[in-house]
């Protein structure tokens, strides 16, 4: 859970105000390849115990913090990621990554302090080496794009608070500098400048409750590397999401529309695979990845993974699922379904779409190709079919009906 903004504000403005924090450049490195870059300041307020009652210890992440090149790792297939700052007598700040292929995020915050250093915790009772975690940090950006936030942002880990400020970090990184393109934060997006002694920490907004109707259907595209469109889709989304509410101090189950106003489009195209990453207003990040089988020449909808970081939310929500197997179709056709779908992800989460209509692979023309229609449209297509063929054979029934008993009325009469 994150600290109040006001905790975190007061105290970057204090030590800045001592000449204190300072920007840290930190890098882990494989070989000659960066994995992990991280510039930032960051501050740490620390509650202990002395003789005289309780006490805080405020320090900074000092210049002279280094890489700990034996607890850092660019991560393998069994392992995450890893950035591991030592600083001062056994003082540590460590950060773990995972990614779901499409976007990469703080696993885990990680801070160990030794009380036994009397110059951070004069008087203090205990001479242990404390080490506690946070798994609550909702800092997150899609691939290839350096997350910014200059803005004071505070995350609790235990009893102690971490601010960060000044911040441009990148991990699974595909060159050795940070990437151009930024992940904003929502706290500098909604301040028109971010100086460190007064800004303060804005928890993302979440989209608006579902109104009575449907979603508002959006248009998204993927090009390849040269220009050329990759991908169409047009569809209304509407997510239903379990949640633990920090006003309600329980879990409740929301409805929210997408707004494809306030939602942009990235991704990749591949021969075997498609991925369509929608992020709104860095709230809200939710992406889709195809998968076509060369030997079927099908394709279906196979992943999806929703990390929503919403004010109201006790700490950030990661919903994944990458064995799904909804939207099946021809490659080189469109899928389409204009009915109402629920696409069930996980026990939290699942998605409501509405006039669907996508195209992964084979998009020639910048248009959709013959859509190849969900069986619920197929259903409802049939359902006038057999009312009308119904209402043909009733009416067809009462004209035999009637033409007999107009014969046999007839035959009751002589000619004279």
């Amino acid at each position: 859970m994150k600290a109040p903004p006001s905790l975190g504000s007061l105290m970057v403005a204090w030590l800045a105000v001592l000449g204190r924090i300072q920007a840290v450049t930190l890098e882990v490195k494989e070989g000659n390849s960066t994995c992990i870059k991280a510039e930032l300041s960051a501050s740490f307020s620390i509650p202990y115990s002395t003789p005289s009652g309780a006490k805080t210890a405020v320090v900074s992440l000092p210049a002279s913090a280094t890489v700990d090149a034996a607890s850092s790792s660019c991560g393998s297939d069994s392992s995450s990621p890893w950035l591991v700052a030592a600083f001062g007598a056994g003082h540590a700040l460590g950060l773990s990554f995972s990614t779901n292929g499409s976007v990469y995020s703080i696993a885990n915050l990680t801070m160990q302090y030794n009380l036994s250093d009397a110059s951070v915790f004069p008087d203090s009772n205990s001479s242990d080496v404390v080490t506690v975690v946070s798994a609550s940090v909702g800092i997150w950006a899609p691939i290839n794009t350096t997350y910014r936030c200059l803005s004071p942002t505070s995350v609790r880990v235990g009893g102690a608070t971490v601010t960060f400020s000044d911040m441009r970090l990148e991990a699974y990184m595909p060159g050795n500098e940070l990437s151009p393109a930024e992940s904003v934060c929502v706290a500098d997006q909604t301040t028109t400048t971010a100086p460190a002694t007064t800004a303060s920490t804005a928890a993302p907004t979440p989209p608006e409750p579902a109104p009575a109707g449907p979603p508002v259907r959006g248009s998204y595209s993927l090009r390849n590397a040269n220009g050329t469109v990759c991908l169409l889709a047009q569809m209304g989304l509407q997510l239903n999401v379990s949640y633990v509410s920090q006003a309600q101090n329980k879990t409740v189950q929301e409805l929210f529309n997408l707004n494809p106003n306030l939602t942009s489009s990235e991704g990749s195209c591949g021969a075997s695979s498609a991925t369509l990453v929608l992020t709104q207003e860095q709230s809200t990040m939710l992406s889709f990845t195809f998968t076509a089988n060369s030997t079927s020449n099908k394709f279906h909808l196979s992943e999806i993974h929703l990390l929503a970081n919403w004010s109201d939310m006790t700490a950030p929500l990661l919903v994944s699922n990458n064995s799904l197997d909804y939207l099946r179709s021809t490659v080189g056709r469109s899928y389409m379904c204009n009915a109402e779908q629920s696409l069930d992800v996980a026990p939290a989460f699942s998605l409501n779409t509405f006039r669907l209509q996508v195209q992964p692979f084979s998009v020639t023309t910048n248009q959709f190709a013959t859509a190849e229609e969900c069986q619920m449209d197929q259903d409802q297509m049939l359902i006038p079919i057999i009312v009308g063929a119904a209402l043909a054979g009733l009416v067809l029934i009462v004209l035999i009906a009637y033409l007999i008993g107009r014969k046999r009325s007839h035959a009751g009469y002589q000619t004279i």
